[in-house]
């Protein structure tokens, strides 16, 4: 069985979902029958915590199959179908993100923008210079700067180089807009929840002065969803 994302309902067909040991670490069964990713790989990952993290997903799911419930699956499908085989475009797609990074773009204004910009994006450039050596240019509005070459080269030495991780900190950057926000997170200096906060105080302010919008809320909860997925896979990778 394999997941896709398409819009019909799936009715559940299996009893029991578990994890077993396979020929490339570990394997999601259903009813002792391993699942299979819409390109049909095997669904293996290295490690059993992240087995059972996905196999507690399939579990999860009542009489029909919801793919948006089960974002690290999804996820898991991301890296083996695709980013496998695309490595070096997946990872320079992170690095074009970096060159114009959400964090170095700053306001003029309303006064409590500009003060949270520098609370808390100063601290991921300050990191992002220290951990890697890679100096960024900031500018204000809209007008693109144009960031070091040496900087660049900085940050894609750092990509990581297996399909999991890498699947995770694109789906971040993507999803925060920001490479370098998604490596603080991937090596530990953000939580997700200070990341996701980090990436959204445009959306943040705009709320606390004019109230917030019911549907512009619930697609930022399914984004977040989809985040929060992507930071739990990378601290299950790193479980023993």
């Amino acid at each position: 069985m394999s997941l896709g994302s398409a819009a019909a309902p799936i009715k559940r067909f299996y009893k029991e979902a578990s994890a077993a040991p396979g020929p490339d670490g570990f394997q999601v069964q259903l009813d002792g029958r391993p699942v299979r990713t819409p390109g049909r790989h095997p669904l293996s990952v290295p490690g059993e915590a992240l087995a059972r993290e996905i196999a507690a997903e399939w579990a999860g799911q009542g009489e029909t199959i919801d793919p948006l419930s089960m974002p690290i699956t999804r996820l898991v499908n991301s890296a083996q179908d695709g980013v496998a085989g695309a490595m070096e475009a997946v990872g320079a797609e992170i690095v074009r993100y970096a060159g114009s990074d959400l964090v170095c773009y700053r306001t003029d204004g309303p006064d409590k923008l500009v003060a949270l910009q520098v609370q808390l994006w100063d601290p991921v450039l300050d990191w992002a210079q220290a951990r890697f050596g890679a100096r960024f240019l900031l500018a204000e509005g809209v007008m693109h700067v144009t960031q070091p070459p040496a900087s660049l080269e900085a940050v894609a030495t750092q990509l990581p180089d297996e399909p999991l991780r890498l699947a995770a900190l694109s789906l971040m950057t993507t999803l925060s807009g920001s490479a370098l926000i998604a490596f603080a997170v991937l090596h530990g200096r953000l939580t997700a929840e200070e990341a996701w906060r980090a990436a959204h105080i445009d959306e943040e302010v705009q709320e606390q002065a004019w109230g917030s919008d019911s549907e512009a809320e619930r697609r930022r909860q399914a984004r977040w969803r989809d985040f929060a997925a992507a930071v739990r896979m990378l601290d299950l990778l790193a479980a023993p």
